[in-house]
């Protein structure tokens, strides 16, 4: 609702949340109303019980200029951080225009030219579908 508002009246919004970004970024704070999120909890499998707690995961919906802050501050560190040095270029997670698919790639053509030059492969792979059931839930939440 909010978010197609914004939209409908961007001529309006625009320039407001441009005015609370350079305030956010020039002081180096984030509005704190905009850093609580609404968590819903969500059946992690259509065939699992609903009335026990741990077949849910939660989902974090965060407001909708936390969200547009975000972006922002992305977009402005995205080519300071991608110019460092300490940089990998084969990082896949959190950047725009890579994914796993990306990683997946990268993996297999680096086999495939391993075994062009008769060369071993070794691949490991961890298994991490479930890794926040194991975040003590409590510590979050706090």
């Amino acid at each position: 609702m909010l978010t197609s508002v914004i939209m409908s009246c961007s001529d309006v919004f625009a320039p407001l949340i441009a005015h609370l970004a350079k305030l956010s970024f020039s002081e180096g704070q984030f509005p704190s109303r905009y850093k609580t999120a609404t968590v819903t909890p969500l059946l992690k499998k259509k065939e699992l019980d609903p009335d026990v707690a741990g077949n849910y995961r939660p989902i974090s919906n965060l407001h909708t200029i936390s969200k547009m802050l975000e972006r922002l501050f992305i977009a402005r560190m995205r080519p300071h951080v991608e110019s460092c040095a300490n940089f990998n270029r084969y990082q896949s997670a959190y950047r725009h225009g890579h994914s796993t698919k990306t990683t997946l790639l990268r993996v297999l053509d680096d086999v495939y030219h391993a075994a062009d030059n008769h060369s071993w492969s070794l691949l490991l792979q961890l298994y991490l579908s479930a890794a926040f059931d194991t975040v003590d839930k409590p510590t979050p939440l706090h």
